[in-house]
């Protein structure tokens, strides 16, 4: 779920509980988790339900339906009612300021990383993909995509594993390899 940067502060300060989406079918079930730039989100609730009322629009930072109703986009779906809280950091911005690797450490991202080289369809990409970000910080996904000849979400996608492994880090224009993963290239 995509969420404005003012919603995820007022999320963030309690003010925010309840979120609002329309959907062919639910895009998250409660209990999931959803890590953003303030934290890790956990959905309480998804509910499908016919109408926004006075007091969910104010749990969702609106004054009333008519302003909630007003930020859906207009398309078809049904309505659901996500109930959200901030469960806490992001365990990955702790994971990639780690830059003190033992060697089980090394084994164990090694053991990761080629576990998605072979996994994937495309071939081995993980160190080229990192050595790409470590030597061109900042460049837009669709160019890093463009010099492997990827497609930009594809490629996206590997990034994010990336990330979830502490290596990398996004940027407000692509990409930078954290601390973790200077340590881990030996930079």
């Amino acid at each position: 779920m995509l969420f404005r940067q003012a919603d995820l502060a007022a999320i963030a300060a309690g003010e925010v509980t309840v979120a609002f989406r329309r959907w062919k079918r639910p895009m998250a079930k409660a209990g999931g988790r959803q890590h953003t730039p303030i934290g890790v989100l956990a959905f309480d609730a998804v509910e499908r339900v016919a109408d926004i009322t006075p007091a969910d629009a104010r749990r969702a930072g609106f004054p009333d339906p008519a302003a909630a109703w007003a930020m859906l986009p207009n398309r078809d779906g049904d309505l659901y009612r996500i109930a959200l809280r901030l469960a806490g950091p992001d365990p990955r911005i702790a994971l990639r300021e780690d830059a003190a690797l033992t060697e089980a450490d090394r084994a164990a991202i090694a053991a990761r990383l080629a576990r998605l080289d072979r996994a994937s369809t495309h071939g081995p990409w993980t160190e080229a993909t990192l050595r790409a970000i470590a030597d061109a910080p900042g460049t837009r996904a669709a160019d890093l995509a463009a010099g492997f000849g990827r497609e930009r979400l594809a490629f996206k996608a590997d990034v994010r594993k990336l990330k979830a492994l502490g290596l990398t880090e996004s940027l407000e224009i692509g990409y930078r390899i954290s601390p973790r993963g200077r340590a881990y290239l030996g930079d």
